[in-house]
């Protein structure tokens, strides 16, 4: 029946069948033009074309048939927007949304604006059509996950947006009227809190169809929830949206499937037509969900040992070559690893890496979803696997994966309009162009996959990879060469902090301690030190910071633990303006830093000198002149 817990396959296993009395022979399950709605999917076995980013791409939202445009995000806090052109996609625009990667990005239904949060605790609202940046909204907390809300069909209705926090609150505001979010509660501008999770939220999608929303914390909590009535504070949420379920108690549903399991969901997507959820979960099974009854219908096993089995004992069409699969199957346990240490409290900016995804078509009758062996389409009728996209490609791992289905109009599609008519050729100027788009584990690239196959050229600068960015060393050395020259990349030799007194310009001494600079170089990339305080300042000595918990008690390197001094006796504290690490006894090196503001000779052999400020020498004696109080804090 539907609610069996069965994976796909493509048909029934090899060899004879065994030997037992009469059974009642299954009817079996068609979809009613079938063909039809394949048709309306890609089917290329190769991606047709990629393009790219500056940093590995995380995020990809297809705006859909209204307004023809596609957004991508990457690792480094860009966003990117494209059009949809006759054939592929035309870059538009690009904004540098975020200081750190981008958390969470979603659209809203009718195509009109996006949003996007960051760990840089800022949320950013785009309008879509205009490609413009509109709104930005300040955040009291880490937030980890978005969704549009409480959009009606009304045209006086504006949609809402949630935010969803690690303290497991969920923030709706009015993007028009909220500048900040409080931890208290709402602010009173159109603000309202969802306090239906204890945990971390992780995902959340909107269902328009019954106007609620479905998010899951990390503890695998599942949640139906609507926003209502969002004025004037009180109680704004109705936690449990009666009218458009089938059970009255979550006892009564599988909707505890997932804490059962001990997993949580990675990406979430809702059906178009509002029966089904599907979430791709930390313990690599997606599973499909019956919204209505919060049943579960499909659990699908994609871990590596499900993988393992179908490669031995699966069909022909399933099986790669040897060395292909014990490739992939590294690259599979790698990319498992990224996402436990991503999920991981304290994760940092290296650990991002684009989350595995699954989205519905058009019809609700096919999933898409992403696993070792390619993008795998599965008819959630007949429940087989009708096609695997991508299984060709043996160097990408595709991860996160979005859909468009439709015509894109061009800027000359009126004028072409009556000429069509008058030809006949309407059908054609209409024809669909459906693409998905992939990301790809540690790629810098997105793919799209057409019902094309990419063009054979003999010019490599006109192949499917379009460099659309100025490419670096790094794109064209094999990938032991290439994670060798990132390792010499780590460090630099010169860096400038920007603070809000203005800009200090250092030169940094990589030959003589290059693990301290390694370690402060790091930690400056990955946004460690960004909205870090002087915690301590003393007039005609120094300047200290480097703490986030700005007291100067935390921090640490980015290996986890202390590291050991590198002192040099030809470099002296003999001067002003000197960086170096702070420590608290030999060997305890960790985040802290600091500048001297006057000659210290007595800490020659102590403190690791690691660079000299070169520029802003009045930007670290405005900093030293300012008020502390009896701890030597500034005030």
């Amino acid at each position: 029946g539907e609610e069996d817990l069965v994976g796909p396959m493509p048909g029934p296993m090899p060899g004879p069948a065994p030997e037992e009395g009469p059974t009642k022979k299954k009817r079996k399950r068609n979809l009613p033009y079938e063909r039809t709605y394949l048709d309306a999917l890609p089917c290329s076995q190769m991606y047709e074309r990629s393009y790219m980013h500056r940093d590995d791409v995380t995020h990809v939202v297809c705006v859909g048939s209204r307004s023809d445009f596609v957004i991508t995000a990457s690792k480094d806090g860009f966003v990117k927007f494209w059009k949809k052109a006759k054939e592929g996609i035309e870059f538009v625009k690009v904004f540098r949304a975020h200081l750190t990667h981008i958390a969470a990005m979603a659209c809203s239904m009718d195509g009109g604006l996006l949003a996007t949060v960051s760990e840089d605790r800022t949320a950013k609202i785009f309008d879509v059509s205009n490609f413009d940046m509109i709104s930005m909204v300040n955040l009291h907390d880490r937030p980890t996950s978005l969704c549009w809300a409480s959009e009606r069909a009304e045209a006086s209705s504006q949609p809402r947006l949630a935010i969803g926090f690690a303290s497991g609150r969920v923030h709706v505001i009015d993007h028009l009227t909220s500048t900040a979010t409080r931890a208290d509660g709402p602010n009173g501008k159109g603000e309202a809190v969802f306090k239906g999770h204890r945990a971390a939220l992780a995902v959340m999608a909107y269902n328009p169809s019954a106007d609620a929303v479905v998010s899951i914390d990390r503890s695998g909590a599942v949640e139906y929830w609507r926003a209502a009535g969002l004025g004037e504070g009180g109680d704004p949420i109705e936690s449990f949206p009666k009218d458009v379920v089938k059970f009255e108690y979550k006892s009564d549903t599988h909707l505890f499937e997932l804490q059962k399991a001990k997993c949580t969901a990675l990406s979430l997507c809702v059906s178009k037509d509002g029966k089904h959820f599907a979430c791709v979960c930390t313990d690599s099974r997606i599973r499909l969900f019956s919204f209505a009854t919060g049943k579960l219908r499909r659990v699908y096993d994609e871990t590596v040992e499900a993988s393992q089995e179908l490669q031995d004992n699966g069909p022909q069409a399933f099986r790669l070559e040897g060395i292909d699969f014990g490739r992939r199957l590294a690259v599979e346990k790698k990319y498992q690893a990224a996402l436990g240490r991503m999920a991981a409290e304290g994760s940092t900016n290296q650990d991002v890496v684009a989350t595995p995804g699954a989205v519905f078509d058009d019809s609700g009758n096919f999933l898409l979803y992403s696993t070792l062996l390619g993008v795998k389409v599965v008819n959630l009728h007949t429940n087989k696997v009708v096609r695997v996209l991508g299984q060709v490609e043996n160097t990408e791992r595709f991860t996160y994966v979005a859909l468009y289905q439709g015509a894109a109009q061009s800027s000359s599609s009126k004028a072409k309009l009556s000429t069509a008519i008058k030809s006949g050729s309407l059908k054609s100027l209409q024809e669909p162009d459906p693409i998905m788009f992939a990301c790809a584990f540690k790629k810098q690239r997105f793919y799209l996959f057409t019902r094309r196959e990419p063009e054979d050229f003999e010019d490599v600068s006109l192949g499917r990879d379009v460099f659309n960015e100025k490419p670096v060393v790094d794109d064209f050395l094999p990938e032991a060469e290439r994670a060798g020259a990132k390792g010499k990349d780590k460090v630099a030799r010169e860096a400038t902090i920007f603070t809000t007194a203005g800009d200090i310009k250092v030169e940094l001494f990589p030959d003589r301690c290059p693990r301290t600079v390694e370690n402060w170089t790091q930690h400056s990339r990955n946004s460690y030190y960004d909205g870090v305080i002087f915690h301590r300042v003393i007039k005609g000595f120094m300047i200290q910071t480097g703490d986030p918990l700005g007291d100067g008690t935390g921090g640490e390197s980015i290996w986890g633990q202390e590291f050991e001094d590198e002192i040099d006796r030809d470099l002296r504290f003999d001067r002003p303006y000197v960086l170096a690490m702070a420590n608290a006894g030999p060997n305890t090196n960790g985040s802290q830093f600091f500048i001297t503001t006057a000659a210290c000779p007595w800490l020659d052999g102590k403190h690791t000198i690691f660079g000299r400020v070169t520029k802003g020498a009045d930007v670290a004696y405005a900093i030293e002149r300012v008020r502390t109080d009896d701890n030597d804090k500034p005030y």
